[in-house]
């Protein structure tokens, strides 16, 4: 069986945030590489630069030095509308809050990623349907965030991740803001998608999440503490 191919390659990363006269390094020399179809955990302290990697890995941020190469192309060095268009064609996110927009209903949330694509609006429906079902929301299609439960408005920000067929998913704390019983589903949810083949990437603080991915990162004063499988 052949090697999976590497979908992000990390290469020396560097990130440093200026503060006044103060410099803060919020990533020190990461170097990383994640593979095709991997379920990733990525672990640490609080300030250790899970976020700040999440961040440069969504393309939300870009890193002070080092390469990183999302699908072999090195995104490191592009201007913002270029990274905009590495989020709304390579990245799929999935938040703790889940940053769904109040005013759009499930099925229209779910399309906001088509947009940017050049689909006509007929098609993008029938693909935001099918990824609505394929979460189990397909009776919820017209219902707007207020009127579902945390564990379906996550299910609705996994199908938006999910409906542009991107190269990664990344999620950052997904069942943080949900009871046990939800978590749970959501978790499932994950474990359907890396069965599936998905490369999922997800910040978590729970050993208990990370028990269930292949793999786990864990990191500390923005440096690489642990790489281990499991």
């Amino acid at each position: 069986m052949s090697a999976k191919r590497p979908i992000v390659e990390l290469q020396d990363l560097r990130k440093t945030y200026v503060m006044g006269s103060v410099f803060v390094e919020a990533l020190r020399g990461l170097s990383l590489v994640f593979h095709e179809g991997e379920y990733v955990s990525i672990m640490g302290p609080s300030g250790c630069g899970k976020s700040t990697l999440l961040n440069l890995l969504g393309c939300l941020d870009r890193p002070t030095a080092g390469r990183y190469l999302l699908g072999e192309e090195d995104v490191s060095t592009l201007d913002d509308d270029a990274l905009s268009d590495i989020r709304g064609s390579r990245i799929g996110f999935v938040f703790q809050s889940y940053n769904l927009i109040a005013q759009l209903s499930v099925l229209e949330n779910i399309m906001v990623p088509l947009y940017y694509q050049s689909r006509s609006e007929q098609e993008s429906l029938i693909l935001a349907a099918e990824f609505a079902d394929r979460v189990g929301l397909a009776d919820r299609l017209n219902h707007r965030p207020n009127e579902l439960s945390g564990g379906e408005q996550q299910r609705v920000a996994i199908a938006r991740a999910l409906v542009n067929d991107p190269l990664i998913i990344l999620a950052d704390e997904p069942t943080g803001n949900l009871d046990s019983a939800s978590g749970r589903e959501i978790l499932e949810v994950f474990d359907q998608l890396h069965n599936q083949g998905k490369t999922v990437i997800m910040v978590t603080h729970d050993d208990s999440i990370s028990h269930r991915t292949q793999r786990v990162v864990r990191l500390r004063d923005g440096q690489l503490v642990d790489d281990a499988s499991n």
